[in-house]
């Protein structure tokens, strides 16, 4: 297993965190994983969304230790670099402060497996917000592996072997879009400040324009196209869904929805992740996506959940989808950016 070299990853998100202060601040230095002296010729990734335990005991689900154990045996097997988690990381109600019990109930004793001591790089959900997002950010000081710099931020990395480059732009779609009340089913109502709403999103804007990376992957929690409860988040189909056709985006990568989905749709590729905790069969949306468009679905409560291992090359992005039984469900390619 190699792991990025702590230094590194402080003077990334150093970088990232100016993103706060500064209009536009330089894009941060590429990760490279070369310099470990490595002869891979690829970079790999799990993406997990959702996965965020219970507010009393036992604080986790079965589905998130069943998830948590399979996904170490992964990381062990087909390797991993780091791993995205995009919200929902504290149900119900985030957490309160960084001294927080729920960061060691939920996340440090539930991910124990030594090929999962790699970064985790964070972004919020809508259960986040419901507490103290703060709190999750000043936790990147604390744990070695949490890395949550800002609500947004962006991630450059080295295909190793390869002069190729992955983009990952991470976003906060709370922010964006507003937070939503998932006990009364209610889509997200508009953001609480429509100036963070439109900084955040000339912020991804300029980013988008100027990425000349091979791979561009936008990741956030909010669904762009999902079938299942929550459906398409329309403020994601106006606002972020022409940025991601426009500028070539490679794919989307969210959760929200409880269980696991593959669309392709006007070039891009989309993925939701959202069984790291809850499976949820649910269906109601599957006329609100464009026709053909599904390529994949599960919410089967015996698969005890999942998540999608990410492999880039210098020519090809390939997602496979695995259940927390041990086996993959799908797998999809997707080709380099043709700039």
């Amino acid at each position: 297993m190699h792991m990025m070299a702590p230094q590194l990853v402080i003077s990334v998100l150093l970088m990232v965190a100016l993103s706060a202060v500064l209009c536009y601040p330089p894009p941060p230095p590429f990760i490279d994983l070369e310099a470990k002296g490595s002869n891979r010729t690829s970079l790999r990734f799990l993406v997990l969304g959702d996965w965020g335990g219970l507010p009393n005991a036992p604080f986790v689900t079965p589905i998130e230790w069943a998830t948590a154990q399979e996904m170490g045996r992964t990381a062990q097997q087909l390797g991993a670099d780091f791993i995205l988690a995009l919200g929902d990381n504290f149900y119900y109600k985030g957490v309160k402060s960084v001294d927080d019990p729920r960061f060691q109930e939920t996340f440090e004793k539930v991910y124990t497996a030594k090929s999962l001591n790699i970064p985790w790089f964070v972004v919020a959900g809508n259960h986040d917000h419901a507490g103290n997002v703060l709190a999750q950010i000043q936790y990147s000081k604390v744990s070695p592996r949490w890395n949550f710099p800002y609500y947004y931020y962006e991630l450059n990395f080295r295909i190793p072997g390869s002069d190729s480059t992955l983009q990952v732009l991470m976003l906060d779609t709370v922010l964006l879009c507003g937070n939503t009340d998932d006990f009364e089913s209610r889509p997200p109502q508009g953001p609480s400040s429509r100036v963070q709403a439109s900084r955040q999103l000339l912020w991804l804007q300029e980013r988008m324009s100027r990425s000349k990376a091979d791979f561009l992957l936008v990741a956030g929690h909010y669904p762009v196209w999902s079938i299942s409860e929550h459906g398409p988040t329309d403020c994601l189909l106006q606002r972020l869904r022409p940025l991601l056709v426009k500028y070539k985006a490679t794919a989307y990568l969210c959760g929200h929805d409880h269980n696991l989905q593959y669309l392709k749709e006007s070039g891009v590729g989309y993925v939701v992740s959202g069984a790291g905790n809850f499976m949820d069969p649910d269906v109601r949306h599957r006329d609100s996506v464009p026709k053909h468009s599904l390529r994949f679905f599960t919410g089967k409560a015996s698969t005890l959940g999942g998540f999608a291992h990410m492999e880039v090359t210098k020519k090809k992005l390939t997602i496979t989808f695995l259940q927390a039984r041990g086996t993959s469900l799908y797998r999809a390619v997707l080709p380099r950016r043709d700039l």
